[in-house]
């Protein structure tokens, strides 16, 4: 944010005034930053070795709870508190760098216990904020520009990382300064009294807060909620209440420009007309959802909109400081920022003092508006219900739910470039490389469990044939048996076209490619009907498609090239580009799980696909181009024979190594394919299954293999596909077909009709009764 300093006079000091030299438009206004130049830049101190990259490490226990007129407060000053182990992800200023991460990808976090007890104290006038701000960095010169922008959409992200000497030693992030009480302005603010866990009185961070504090606004932070259900009746005293709007009141904002205002609602009859506007956009919202989805959304409770003493509305005035608000020029969308982030300000202020808050995100906002008497240039950012409660969650709702999970820090934070991963004091490393990393075998124990339990099921061992292999694995994937049912389930249909079109290998033109993302956005393709019947949910991913493409819900755009060259006469692609296309599958699995999807199922789309999806099976496995190209989207003999020729040039003239499984994809694959690539391997460091289709997704499958042969323990074959490459796929990999239709339309449309037969495998596993439980004897 620019422009904002709510420092005094006195907190900026006499110097500054004097500095100021000149008369001019912005005289007199205050110049945040003063002296920042001046401080010594904090050194960096070394971080041990990242363990599991998709791991969130559990979040320590708080210091117990008591007191009963303020349940759930958290003390920002002066309560004592019980000695607190060190956070996992942030070092203590007197300790060391950041503990390895350990645990399963999905290790749910400790639960957290309540506050200590809280001696009552006298209501406090809010006081105002004296947070200085350090001055606008010098930016940084622009990085070159990708040579080929067309092509290579994402050049930084894969780019060779430059040399570096030995990190210094990671610090630790300075927090904000304290809050100070206004002082006059003759009057110099005091020295704080040395005491044990105070920051230094000199140095770089000479403005943290006490140990003490700094925990409590950590905690605060760490043990926020979106709470919707256990709220109490007890009223919330007019005085805390002020508090809270004056925390979100002192948000930073865009040329200081507070645009929020904040609408208190008391009265019942505005929150029952509220609450009736919610349960219609629900119930509309569950009709467009896939059936699994519906069901989870059912268990979400709009009632505390009725049941909390009192709800508050943040709004936002985008026109608010006028034409010439400083910051705003270049992006006006950051008035909308501005509240959102008093929204947070809120948040975390009601979580000191122990009061939940639920925001309600299912109504329209118009709607709202009106019921409000809001002026037409007024938006509704948040709608949310206030309230003293039982307990707060150990985890968000949705998470607990199923509806949503936890990202890991680590997939958020780049270095210096897009794609570069690695938290501060780690090396810079690559998406790929930390997916390949994080995937393992399946799980000992619970496969040992899954099978035992198949040998005492009420039916004749192995009468369930390859479904009870297929229990066994799912078992080992995910580390329980019984598994949980892989649902919801999402398909993601990859898209995009090729440059050896040009070869006439298909009769069908290359816009068609575009027209059938369209299709499949409107809901008229096969896979579509299919993915309705099993219940999936299906997004369109963009990552090569020629035509342009419209921004609509359920497309990703992803594009990294407009199509592929012709493989017959040049590489299919760079190597840059696949290592984008592979990392954009990773992305969108990533994703698809952490919405809450238990299964991927993968899907294709691109005119003359199946050439270059011939081209990679016979370059992985070895066999004849003749065996492995089949005849697509329906070609004659004629056709036919000149595609099994147009293959054996391309590999003639590349000659891959299947042991350099992304140079075979940059010759002669696609940017679906190692889209789709990434794709299963994201799935399987995430410990998810992933229903693999036809041939597309089987070539897909075998560059996997080749980059983590582990990753195959994920992969369930959905069909047999007619093409003859298939066959060449599942003989390599090892996987056996759940069904056999002499499918060969691809979309993912062979996989959706699997979708039910691996879930009932989870489901015998999981709801069949055992001999002893059933008293059945055994033979």
């Amino acid at each position: 944010m620019t422009g904002n300093d709510n420092r005094s006079p006195a907190g900026r000091g006499a110097d500054e005034d004097q500095d100021r030299a000149g008369g001019g438009l912005l005289d007199g206004l205050p110049e945040p930053g003063r002296g920042a130049a001046a401080r010594p830049e904090p050194g960096r101190a070394a971080a041990p070795q990242r363990g599991n990259p998709f791991h969130t490490p559990p979040s320590r226990s708080a210091p117990g709870r008591g007191g009963a007129d303020r349940p759930n407060v958290i003390p920002f000053r002066g309560a004592p508190q019980p000695p607190e182990e060190p956070q996992p992800g942030r070092a203590r200023r007197s300790g060391g760098g950041r503990a390895p991460a350990t645990g399963g990808a999905h290790a749910a976090p400790a639960e957290p216990q309540s506050a200590a007890p809280v001696p009552a104290a006298a209501p406090q006038t809010p006081e105002p904020a004296a947070a200085p701000q350090a001055a606008e960095a010098a930016a940084p010169a622009e990085p070159p520009a990708p040579e080929n922008t067309e092509a290579d959409v994402n050049a930084s992200a894969a780019a060779p990382l430059p040399e570096h000497p030995d990190p210094a030693p990671a610090a630790e992030p300075e927090p904000a300064a304290e809050p100070a009480a206004a002082a006059p302005v003759s009057e110099a603010p005091e020295a704080p009294e040395a005491a044990a866990g105070a920051p230094p009185a000199a140095g770089p961070d000479r403005n943290a807060f006490s140990d003490d504090e700094r925990d409590a606004v950590y905690r605060a932070i760490r043990e926020r909620r979106d709470v919707r259900v256990g709220f109490r009746p007890d009223p919330v005293p007019d005085e805390v209440l002020t508090r809270v709007l004056e925390a979100a009141h002192q948000a930073p904002s865009v040329g200081f420009s507070q645009p929020w205002d904040f609408v208190v609602i008391h009265d019942g009859e505005v929150r029952r007309r509220v609450h009736g506007l919610v349960a219609e956009e629900r119930d509309a919202y569950a009709g467009a959802l896939p059936a699994a989805r519906a069901r989870a959304l059912s268990g979400l409770k709009a009632e505390a909109i009725l049941d909390t003493p009192v709800n508050l509305v943040v709004t936002v005035d985008p026109t608010r400081g006028g034409r010439h608000t400083l910051g705003r020029h270049a992006q006006p969308q950051t008035a909308a920022h501005s509240a959102a982030l008093a929204v947070e300000n809120l948040w975390l202020a009601a979580r000191a003092e122990g009061l939940g808050v639920g925001w309600v995100s299912l109504l329209r906002e118009r709607d709202v508006a009106r019921l409000l008497d809001l002026p037409s240039h007024l938006e509704v950012v948040a709608y949310l219900c206030v309230g003293y409660v039982e307990d707060f969650p150990a985890e968000p709702e949705l998470s607990l739910g199923g509806l949503a999970r936890r990202r890991p820090l680590s997939w958020a934070v780049h270095r210096d470039h897009y794609g570069r991963r690695g938290l501060p004091g780690e090396e810079a490393t690559s998406l790929l490389e930390e997916t390949v990393a994080a995937i393992g075998p399946l799980d000992a124990r619970a496969v040992e469990e899954a099978t035992d339990r198949q040998r005492r099921m009420t039916k004749p061992q192995g009468s369930l044939g390859v479904l009870e292999d297929v229990s066994v694995r799912l078992a080992g994937l995910t580390g329980e048996c019984p598994p949980p049912l892989p649902e919801p389930a999402a398909l993601a249909i990859f898209a995009g076209d090729h440059g050896v079109h040009a070869q006439g290998v298909t009769g069908w033109p290359q816009e068609v490619t575009g027209q059938m993302v369209h299709n499949f956005l409107a809901g008229g393709a096969v896979a579509n009907a299919f993915a309705a019947q099993a219940g999936a949910e299906v997004t369109v991913v963009d990552v090569g498609v020629v035509a342009d493409l419209p921004s609509v819900p359920g497309l990703l755009p992803r594009k990294v090239a407009r199509g592929t060259a012709d493989m017959a006469q040049a590489p299919a692609m760079t190597r840059t580009q696949v290592q984008h296309a592979i990392e954009a599958g990773i992305e969108v699995a990533r994703d698809l799980v952490s919405a809450g999807n238990r299964c991927l199922v993968t899907g294709d789309m691109g005119i003359a696909n199946t050439t270059p999806a011939a081209a990679l099976i016979a370059a992985f496995t070895g066999a004849d181009p003749e065996e492995c190209t089949g005849r697509g989207t329906g070609v004659d003999d004629a056709v036919h024979a000149h595609k099994i020729d147009v293959v054996r040039r391309a590999l003639d003239l590349h000659r891959p190594d299947p042991a350099d499984p992304v140079g075979v994809l940059a010759a002669v694959g696609g940017l679906e394919h190692a889209a789709l690539t990434g794709f299963i391997l994201g799935g399987a460091a995430l410990r998810v299954p992933v229903l693999l289709d036809g041939v597309i997704a089987g070539a897909a499958s075998l560059a996997a293999m080749a980059l983590a042969p582990e990753s195959m323990a994920a992969c369930f074959a959905g069909h047999r596909s007619a093409e003859p490459g298939h066959t060449a796929v599942l003989d390599r990999t090892g996987l056996h077909p759940l069904v056999d239709l002499d499918l060969r339309l691809g979309e993912g449309s062979g996989a959706l009709l699997a979708l039910p037969v691996l879930q009932a495998s989870a489901r015998a596993l999981r709801d069949v009764a055992t001999f002893s439980d059933a008293g059945v004897t055994e033979r």
